[in-house]
């Protein structure tokens, strides 16, 4: 891996990729809104642009794009242009230019309907059927699909679907780490993890989500009463939230299993859901201060 190019650098997890690589890299990072991790305003959706920033480049990370909470205040149109279609034209770029390999960011909320099940959590992997929802999860899907149809043998292709790693209330961030949720730096760290496995495979998904302590015969009592599987797996995390009066969730509907990334890529998520509460006490902005008890 030589010369690295972010798309989407000026964004959470690509300003998060920008530090981890630039310490041992030679990193460019584009976006269209300026910010310290961006080297060039790049429009992903101006093919001429991208082909003028990959030259020289041999690996890309590809974050650029619409999120969740654009939806409402985005049309469809913009989703499937920055989303799908940028997509298509950064694969075009990479190959014309001569980029050997893509990671990119994909998320977990794809799997959609899929993570509802009846009457117990759902165990999801990388072998569960997506069931998108939104214009969001329907475009991130589909975007992993064109790059499914680019990969080659001289063009590999790692799609990473991370799970919620966005600043939420600190009681909901300690919860979610356990099942649903990663710290964005360990989301950096399995990005470059996938980049520096030179595989077999041209083409492969990583579910990127927080080590659970869960099992599946958790799924259950994970939906019915959850503070009791917290208790059981977790007590150091359930006496901190009895210290602080935090509210246990009432019902856990998902558990998403990152060991495949881990034995493949050999990441280890470093940060889990007692970190949030030392983050917390830290006056870390990246937690923010828990829900009011209704």
């Amino acid at each position: 891996m030589n010369n690295i190019l972010i798309t989407g650098s000026s964004g959470r997890i690509g300003r998060a990729l920008h530090w981890k690589l630039s310490q041992n890299y030679a990193v460019m990072g584009i976006d269209i809104s300026p910010s310290s991790a961006t080297s060039k305003i790049v429009d992903i959706r101006n093919y001429e642009q991208l082909l003028r920033s990959f030259e020289g480049v041999d690996t890309v990370f590809h974050t650029a794009a619409l999120h969740a909470p654009h939806v409402g205040f985005s049309t469809e149109k913009s989703f499937y242009d920055l989303n799908v279609h940028g997509t298509e034209k950064v694969c075009k770029a990479a190959i014309a230019t001569g980029v050997s390999q893509i990671v990119f960011t994909s998320t977990t909320a794809l799997y959609g309907y899929a993570n509802h099940g009846h009457g117990k959590a759902v165990w999801v992997d990388e072998h569960t059927v997506p069931a998108p929802k939104t214009i969001y999860h329907k475009t991130k899907l589909e975007a992993e699909n064109v790059f499914k149809e680019y990969a080659s043998e001289d063009l590999a292709i790692s799609v990473l679907r991370m799970s919620r790693c966005f600043p939420e209330p600190a009681e909901q961030m300690a919860v979610y780490r356990l099942h649903r949720g990663v710290d964005y730096r360990d989301v950096a760290e399995a990005h470059l993890l996938a980049a520096q496995l030179r595989k077999q495979k041209n083409y492969d998904i990583y579910v990127i989500s927080g080590q659970t302590p869960f099992l599946k015969s958790d799924n259950q009592m994970l939906f019915e009463n959850p503070e009791m599987v917290i208790r059981k797996r977790e007590p150091l995390l359930a006496q901190e939230f009895d210290k602080r009066g935090w509210a246990f969730p009432k019902s856990i509907d998902r558990v998403y299993d990152s060991s495949y990334a881990q034995n493949v890529l050999g990441w280890k998520p470093k940060r889990g859901a007692l970190d949030i509460c030392r983050q917390f006490d830290g006056e870390d902005f990246e937690i923010l201060p828990p829900s009011k008890r209704q």
